[in-house]
């Protein structure tokens, strides 16, 4: 029964629970922001000796990460114990040992169930030709593909890429909001938290059953793990993991939020200070 608490389910021992998983999910979410919130409450901000010998207080904290104080705790438990322990095992023993036909055909079954989501949210980012080859896809991979196992929608070059909720919030300029690290599950932001509670609301993950669910959320989150195994190093070897993985985050949020073309950000303050080391040079010649 623990496991109904935890995972966006619809029904557990033959019993419909979908409210109440829905309803339980939610609780556990607001408690834990809720904690975050208090925590973060009682942190102190960090002071710096000045060469007069007076002390004074100074805001070092990252705007995007208010509960820092909260998420780099969970941030320790999943890297050094979650993934150590049972994500990185059992993503290891899955790639190795499943056969790859049957791994990647139960690869775009997990995929297939999301594609109506993405249907309506291409649509309700005006992006109507994104949605009408979604919803080719869809239709073609869950006939002829049976539900979803081929994918010959790929023979027709409509692309695989699906949208989700959180990205609609972004397009119409909501802000990923404060940085959140999920105890066992890993980076998010408040922003991809609502966006993935409304997602799982959308036809048809909305009436999937317990056990299925949980399979293919599992293949999801084992395929996931699978796809980072080649950028694990550069974790291990950056000075702060946590901060590596929360620019990272960011970045890839901004990425797919552009569709791979984010705007160059330029800092005016940065180039102001490099023009007038230039024009330093020009000075001397």
């Amino acid at each position: 029964m623990l496991k109904c608490l935890f995972f966006n389910t619809h029904s557990c021992n033959g019993k419909d629970l979908s409210p109440v998983s829905s309803a339980i999910t939610l609780y556990f979410r607001l408690l834990i922001l809720v904690l975050i919130l208090i925590l973060s409450g009682c942190s102190t901000t960090p002071e710096q000796q000045t060469q007069e010998g007076m002390t004074e207080s100074i805001d070092v904290s990252d705007p995007r990460d208010p509960f820092e104080v909260i998420n780099r705790p969970f941030w320790t438990f999943t890297w050094d114990y979650v993934d150590k322990y049972i994500a990185k095992p059992a993503s290891e023993v899955y790639t190795t040992y499943t056969p790859p036909f049957l791994r990647t055909g139960l690869y775009n079954m997990a995929l297939n169930l999301n594609e109506p989501a993405s249907i309506i949210n291409n649509a309700l980012q005006l992006k109507f030709t994104a949605a009408a080859k979604s919803t080719g896809r869809f239709v073609l991979n869950s006939t002829i593909g049976l539900f979803g196992f081929y994918d010959p929608a790929s023979d027709f070059d409509w692309s695989g890429e699906q949208e989700e909720f959180g990205e609609v919030l972004g397009t119409y300029g909501v802000g990923d909001g404060p940085y959140l690290v999920v105890p066992g599950l890993g980076p998010s932001s408040v922003r991809e938290e609502v966006g993935d509670y409304v997602d799982r609301l959308y036809w048809p993950l909305a009436i999937i059953d317990f056990w299925p669910n949980i399979a293919r959320l599992g293949i999801l989150a084992l395929e996931k793990r699978s796809a980072v195994r080649d950028q694990e190093q550069l974790v291990v070897e950056s000075e702060d993991p946590y901060e590596f993985i929360k620019n990272a985050y960011f970045q890839n949020m901004n990425y797919r939020l552009y569709d791979g073309n984010p705007p160059i950000i330029i800092d005016e303050a940065e180039e102001a200070e490099i023009d007038a080391f230039l024009d330093e040079f020009d000075d001397i010649d």
